[in-house]
């Protein structure tokens, strides 16, 4: 009896070795927007046709697919429009950066998040930026736990400006905070180091209308038709031309503190943009240290949030720290 004599043509194996080189037809790091919500296999199989399922499930134990810049190896995770997918040259397997090296998580509960936002972190998405924004980062800090999970958006800070940004994991907490922000915010606390040389008064009060200029810039008037401002003052410490002020404002307009410093010859330092002229801190002065406020839907909820101040502010001013 003849043996069957067929050949049997031998497929080269796909599983991804160790020291896997990419082919010249992948470009490193090029970056997909997810158009249609797709678990992230499947986006995956879709988008990277080069790769076979074995391939796929190697980068992903290995951590080299990113989402949002965040390495993953969830194959089900789900992604939703906007989330861009990328693939990295290298493992991140032994130590993937944590969403929580990105943004410092001061309190979470089921109606909201609460970050200490560091300074030149947008808190929203721009035309010129869309990415790297705190709202996109605790977005994705949210949907660790459960990829349904969303937030939105309470209120803003500055660029510029670190501190306390708190975002609804709720439309029904969202809207309840809204509703009538500037009354149910019970205190808003910044600190801010100032130029100008020393205050004539250590404190005070300045009170003026906001209006903005086609190029969006801010300024006091006093036509009733802008948006009233009334923000208050205290001189902490003093070095040469330097103030270190805790500021409290009634109200939250845009750059409120800024144009109210400048329009009292004390400019927030390095605030080009409201012709400050010293930058001893390499950033802008100006940090959200405390939020407090009743809860809107239960009423024997109280929160009281704290960022501490930042180093480099006590630094300069050689203490350790305001009470």
């Amino acid at each position: 009896m003849k043996k069957n004599s067929k050949k049997i043509n031998k497929k080269p194996s796909t599983t991804l070795k160790k020291d896997y080189k990419f082919k010249n037809d992948i470009k490193i790091g090029k970056e997909i927007k997810v158009n249609y919500p797709l678990p992230l296999m499947e986006f995956l199989l879709r988008n990277y046709k080069q790769f076979s399922r074995n391939n796929i499930k190697a980068l992903l134990a290995r951590k080299q697919i990113l989402v949002n810049d965040i390495p993953t190896s969830k194959f089900d995770y789900q992604l939703v429009i906007g989330d861009i997918v990328s693939i990295s040259k290298t493992s991140s397997a032994k130590g993937a950066p944590s969403i929580k090296d990105k943004i410092k998580i001061i309190y979470e509960d089921e109606d909201l998040v609460v970050i200490n936002k560091q300074a030149g972190l947008l808190s929203i998405a721009t035309d010129k930026e869309k990415e790297d924004t705190a709202y996109r980062y605790v977005n994705e800090y949210v949907r660790l736990d459960d990829p349904k999970n969303r937030i939105f958006v309470l209120h803003r800070l500055d660029k510029e400006t670190s501190g306390i940004l708190m975002f609804a994991k709720n439309e029904a907490f969202k809207d309840a905070m809204q509703k009538d922000w500037n009354n149910q915010i019970q205190k808003r606390e910044y600190i801010a180091v100032c130029e100008g040389g020393p205050f004539s008064k250590k404190e005070g009060n300045y009170t003026s209308y906001l209006m903005s200029t086609k190029t969006n810039l801010m300024y006091s008037t006093h036509d009733k038709e802008g948006q009233k401002a009334i923000t208050h003052y205290q001189v902490l410490h003093e070095k040469d031309i330097y103030s270190l002020v805790k500021i409290n404002i009634d109200t939250g307009r845009k750059n409120q503190i800024r144009v109210h410093m400048k329009d009292l010859g004390h400019q927030v330092v390095g605030d080009d943009k409201y012709d400050s002229l010293n930058d001893p801190l390499h950033r802008l002065g100006l940090h959200c240290r405390i939020l407090e406020f009743d809860h809107p839907l239960k009423k024997d909820k109280h929160y009281k949030f704290i960022a501490p101040v930042p180093k480099e502010f006590l630094n300069f001013f050689n203490i350790k720290k305001i009470s």
